[in-house]
């Protein structure tokens, strides 16, 4: 039930292709691995692939999961004195950070 896949092997030279256009270097041992694991996980997509899923309704995570939010209360705030208190360093009522560009 291949549902567009196309689950031809990938060789070498276009894992090297690839890692190419990502200016990646690789030794041949490396690319030889890297194209071993992809064949694998595309053989690993393809048993997926053979599996009926007509009847399963899709999911966006395993266990139904529900957000639990507290409310939002007023509380007490702390003082800019507080706030800054701890500070390496401060400068008209805020924090002093470095410059960053």
């Amino acid at each position: 039930m291949a549902r567009g896949i196309d689950m031809a092997r990938i060789h070498k030279d276009e894992v090297g292709h690839v890692a190419r256009l990502a200016r990646l270097t690789f030794s041949q041992e490396e690319l030889e691995g890297l194209t071993n694991q992809l064949n694998d996980i595309l053989t690993y997509i393809g048993k997926l692939e053979e599996l009926d899923t007509a009847e399963i309704e899709p999911t966006t995570h395993a266990l139904k999961l529900t957000n639990y939010f507290r409310r939002d209360e007023k509380g007490r705030s702390l003082s800019v004195d507080e706030a800054l208190s701890n500070a390496p360093q401060r400068e008209n009522g805020a924090f002093v950070v470095p410059r960053i560009i």
